[in-house]
């Protein structure tokens, strides 16, 4: 089939190569977000699926916005047959879904209908779920609500961070990506119904969701900072500054400390919860660099029952 792709971050690239490797299908251009600020120095870069389709001489599309009417006479013409999906970031109006004969097919990363919306994975873990996976359906105007092709299945391991397991499930979902195009060309391939039960949904957790309660009880804890690494990534305040915190290590036999109270030797930093200690792993302060957490407590220097906030 003749493909337009549409995607944005890391995270759609290994569909995106897949496809460019299949005998069976042409990549006539991507749609991507435009470029935008990132780094240290805030420099203007564009998206990873931007670079990729770049490098391989694939034209590249980056509206505004996918209603733009340039940028539909623009996928008229091209002619794509289907427009895969993966983590592209905008909304898709009708009249672009009406312009491939097979559809826009997306890749979402949760077992569908569960984990409808902008963060599936991170929800599966923030909720304690123990298994995952990745759905490929066909895009309607209900976010996330259309017919299924194909599912697959990811167990979620112990430690997996959301960029753990998403990585994982970016690298399984291209072959079902492209399986799916493959039995939606040949004609083998049907897409069903969504059931009408077990629908939850996955809004974007913001900086603001990703702040730590120390009342809560540890595992609690554990999973919301798994669920915030590495984006938007968990904090908490200490001395008035933000402090980045990185995955934590229960630790029920540390004793007992009040709820973000600080215990520190040489070696680890624990911190109270609503249940027992965490131990923490990497932290980064406002303005410096990731480090240990024992790095950190060595050049702070922890007055008695100073706490994270």
């Amino acid at each position: 089939m003749r493909l337009v792709f549409a995607g944005t971050p890391d995270t759609a690239l290994p569909s995106l190569r897949a496809l460019l490797d299949s005998p069976r299908h042409e990549v006539a251009a991507v749609v991507t977000r435009p470029d935008a600020q990132s780094g240290r120095g805030r420099k203007v870069h564009p998206s990873p699926v931007a670079q990729l389709a770049e490098e391989s001489g694939i034209e590249v599309l980056k509206p505004a916005k996918a209603g733009d009417p340039e940028f539909l006479d623009r996928l008229r013409a091209i002619g794509p047959d289907c427009c895969p999906v993966v983590a592209y970031g905008a909304l898709l109006p009708q009249a672009a879904l009406d312009i491939p004969p097979q559809g826009w097919i997306n890749l979402h990363f949760s077992v569908l209908p569960a984990w409808r919306g902008a963060a599936p994975v991170q929800h599966a873990v923030l909720h304690g779920d123990d298994v995952t996976g990745a759905s490929t359906f066909r895009i309607v105007k209900e976010l996330d609500a259309g017919p299924v092709f194909g599912v697959l299945t990811e167990r979620i391991r112990p430690g997996d961070t959301s960029g753990a397991l998403l990585a994982r499930l970016a690298d399984a979902g291209a072959g079902l990506l492209l399986a799916t195009l493959d039995g939606v060309e040949d004609g083998t391939l049907e897409a069903r119904p969504q059931p009408a039960d077990g629908v939850s949904l996955a809004p974007k957790i913001t900086v603001e969701d990703a702040r730590i309660d120390w009342t809560a009880p540890a595992m609690r804890v554990d999973r919301l900072v798994r669920a915030c690494t590495p984006a938007p990534g968990a904090w908490a305040e200490f001395r008035g500054q933000r402090v980045k915190i990185g995955p934590v290590r229960l630790a029920p036999d540390a004793g007992k400390l009040a709820p973000g109270e600080i215990a520190a030797t040489r070696k680890s930093v624990l911190v109270g919860t609503g249940t027992h200690p965490v131990e923490l792993g990497e932290v980064q302060p406002q303005g410096k660099r990731q480090m240990t957490a024992a790095e950190w407590g060595r050049g702070v220097r922890f007055a008695d029952g100073e706490t994270l906030v």
